[in-house]
């Protein structure tokens, strides 16, 4: 074993994460900023929209903190102690109504910011968000419209592009990690990292297998069997890929097969790339558990649900991009006081469920839209007949 000579090689990951964190909060506010302005759609449609999303987010966020409860794959993982080293503390965080309304009410402007406080840049987000809306939207000419789009994508262009350049880190960031785990621990961690993410692709696969198949057959009118002949090409995609975003076209295609109506298919796609995360969520709810069990702290169900919580607002402006479910995680340890530096050890496990977190989202896209359709512009798929449209394809929105 090269035991403390590889020490040094966890400075590599520590940097990393520090790196994240200085892109998480812009991405956060850029993001959500960006979807409030430029998006077009009723607020009618918009409320099916959220019912629905918040019904599958709330069934991933149960599947995550439940599967994490029962089969606690972080009890007896010794990684924790490599990452942290003798540091093994937890900034202790109260759970209640009156802490948590502390947490989301900013005391300045640049506060939020400064402390990577998730709740507060998300609430400024959409207060600034709302109010640009209002300003750009009122009548008059279009120019302060297009104007305002062009600063706030360019902002977003910006913030993505450092978050490609730290993607390119991760394979760095990973070989130094895992070199420094390997020569001090051998190849024990690894035992404890497999079940992580055998309960993490458990609770992915039981979202897709129970919760998606009930919007599509019940609501949606579809065999599952047909919904798949139209999805599998989309969830090739995401699986390549690792990104709902770049697999948009794709969806949108899929979609467009089953005959979606496009008002749909844009509500529950395009703005569910930003906003509707379910294996993202899923994902960092057990993430979170998984850290805590490895330190030995017993989060109380309070605690377990501001998480939850504070997983559900960093999800809610992460692009589809590669690796930013870790980015959001990086903001949910923080804010729940657990440490950061396992983050990097966790990444070098977390191919797979990359992979089936973007299949998850973009599946959930689809469910989304499908759901939608049949709730708010009455999508009935219908027998093909001679001279006979499959479907009611463009179909006004409802009063």
């Amino acid at each position: 074993m090269a035991g403390s000579a590889l020490a040094p090689l966890g400075v590599v990951g520590k940097v990393y994460i520090q790196l994240i964190k200085v892109v998480a909060i812009p991405l956060v506010f850029f993001s959500i900023l960006e979807a409030l302005v430029i998006t077009d759609i009723s607020w009618c449609a918009a409320r099916t929209w959220i019912s629905v999303v918040l019904i599958n987010t709330t069934c991933a966020l149960v599947l995550g903190l439940t599967l994490s409860n029962i089969f606690e794959p972080g009890v007896g993982f010794t990684g924790i102690s490599l990452a942290l080293g003798s540091d093994i503390s937890r900034v202790s965080k109260e759970v209640s109504l009156g802490a948590f309304l502390d947490s989301i009410l900013p005391t300045s402007i640049v506060a939020p910011f400064a402390d990577n406080n998730v709740f507060s840049v998300v609430l400024m987000s959409l207060l600034v968000g709302a109010a640009i809306r209002s300003h750009v939207r009122a009548p008059g000419p279009s120019a302060s419209l297009e104007a305002t789009e062009g600063i706030l994508h360019s902002c977003n262009v910006v913030v993505g592009i450092i978050l490609g350049w730290l993607v390119r880190l991760v394979p760095l960031a990973i070989f130094c990690v895992t070199a420094r785990t390997v020569g001090e621990y051998g190849l024990t961690p690894f035992t404890g990292l497999a079940r992580y993410v055998g309960v993490g692709c458990f609770g992915l696969i039981l979202q897709i297998v129970l919760v998606y198949p009930v919007w599509v057959v019940l609501v949606g009118k579809l065999s599952v069997r047909e919904a798949w002949r139209a999805a599998h090409k989309p969830v090739a995609y995401a699986f390549g890929t690792n990104s709902s975003l770049a697999t948009l076209p794709v969806t949108l295609q899929a979609l467009d097969e089953l005959r979606v109506p496009k008002a749909a298919s844009r509500l529950g796609a395009c703005i569910g790339t930003n906003f509707n995360n379910d294996g993202i969520l899923l994902y960092e709810s057990m993430a979170v558990l998984f850290v805590a069990q490895a330190m030995n702290i017993d989060l109380s169900w309070g605690e377990q649900i501001f998480a939850a919580l504070l997983s559900l607002a960093a999800a809610m402006g992460v692009a589809g991009v590669p690796e930013a479910g870790v980015v959001s995680l990086s903001l949910v340890l923080s804010s729940v006081g657990l440490p950061l530096e396992i983050i990097p050890l966790l990444i070098s496990v977390d191919w797979i469920v990359a992979r089936l977190r973007s299949v998850t989202n973009v599946l959930s896209d689809m469910t989304v839209s499908i759901a939608v359709a049949s709730l708010h512009y009455s999508y009935r798929r219908q027998p093909l007949s001679a001279g006979a449209s499959a479907l009611r394809h463009d179909l006004p929105d409802p009063p």
